[in-house]
């Protein structure tokens, strides 16, 4: 079974859908709850659900090439297969996603390549989509390379903007189809049935 880290940076739903996804139907061993601060939602769930944590925070390591290398050494010594980004806001350096190359996927609250990278996260994200006047929004699992949501599309569901939306009601709808869409990309990546051919990502 395949072994995977979750990165969080906040309250942990997209985790907790990992979490609930997995004790429905056994897909993977969550190995490690991976923090980028102290005292955040994401820790209080892996505590719940009997899953070590780690906080990696800025304050210890103000160096990312050192906080991220003593990272690879956990994630090595713990024989973890696979990353899940699932609110992570820390920077990533180019080192690390080349260290876990095609091992490392992110969930993001919009359709790529639309409003997404630097800049694009939380309810910002939401608040270009309204002022862009876009009809159509939605969430988005890829690939983590060196370029900020950059990386290859393994899957994407829609969400209609309704009219009289506020950046928080959007983002309630498409966190709902988050929580969906997270679990079953990782079912699937732990199944090996997702394969990337250059840009291209086939589900099986």
């Amino acid at each position: 079974m395949k072994r995977i880290a979750v990165f969080a940076s906040g309250g942990g739903t997209d985790f907790q859908s990992i979490i609930d996804a997995n004790e429905r139907e056994k897909f993977c061993e969550i190995s490690y709850l991976i923090a980028s601060k102290d005292g955040i939602g994401a820790i209080e769930r892996a505590k719940k659900h009997g899953i070590k944590t780690a906080v990696f925070a800025k304050k210890d390591y103000p160096d990312l090439e050192i906080l991220y290398s003593k990272l690879t050494e956990l994630l090595t010594a713990e024989k973890v297969d696979y990353i899940v980004l699932a609110g992570w806001l820390k920077i990533i350096p180019e080192s690390f996603i080349k260290r876990f190359e095609n091992r490392i996927i992110n969930i993001h609250p919009s359709l790529i390549p639309a409003f997404c990278g630097a800049g694009y996260y939380g309810l910002k994200v939401h608040q270009a989509v309204l002022e862009y006047g876009a009809k159509v929004s939605g969430c988005t699992v890829h690939f983590v390379n060196e370029i900020p949501d950059g990386g290859a599309i393994i899957a994407q569901h829609a969400v209609n903007v309704e009219d009289g939306d506020t950046p928080e009601s959007l983002q309630a709808r498409i966190l709902e189809e988050e929580h969906k869409l997270l679990p079953y990309c990782v079912k699937k990546l732990c199944e090996g049935k997702i394969q990337k051919q250059g840009r291209v990502v086939i589900i099986k």
